[in-house]
């Protein structure tokens, strides 16, 4: 698929809107993460059509968010199954955040909620801003600044 040009190529916001801004990017990491994988389970669970989940697994894959793994179930063709790279388990804290703003922000009375947990205790986990000194920073607190980077 090819790539439209970055408009600010420094800002790693923009970049990783490169791979992750197109519609349904997202979801597909957030099933994947909950431990879908096959072609039928994302399109079943999502509802998008075959050819854009097409578009966005191989997009996914291209920039290293799934890797395309072959199996073969006894008695039937080679399909293909994806899987979360480093980079796509990396993605977590992402969802985590974005999933915890829209709680807060577009709230609805049901529904699933996704949850993070520690894996040894169960307990939901949160996203935090840490200064150095360990001091938990609010969100609302923080100053967002840009920096310069070496040509």
């Amino acid at each position: 698929m090819p790539s439209r040009p970055c408009p600010d190529p420094a800002c790693g916001i923009a970049r990783s809107l490169d791979v992750l801004g197109e519609r349904w990017a997202l979801l597909i990491v957030r099933d994947a993460m909950l431990g879908r994988t096959r072609f039928s389970e994302f399109r079943s669970h999502l509802g998008v059509s075959p050819d854009i989940l097409a578009a966005r697994l191989a997009s996914l894959v291209d920039f290293g968010v799934l890797t395309r793994e072959t199996y073969r179930e006894p008695g039937e063709r080679e399909r293909e199954e994806y899987l979360l790279t480093d980079a796509g388990r990396a993605l977590a804290p992402v969802l985590s955040a974005l999933g915890s703003w829209g709680l807060e922000h577009r709230p609805v009375d049901a529904g699933s909620r996704i949850t993070f947990t520690d894996p040894d205790s169960g307990a939901p986990v949160r996203l935090a801003f840490l200064a150095p000194d360990g001091r938990e920073v609010a969100p609302g607190a923080l100053r967002v600044t840009r920096s310069e980077q070496p040509a």
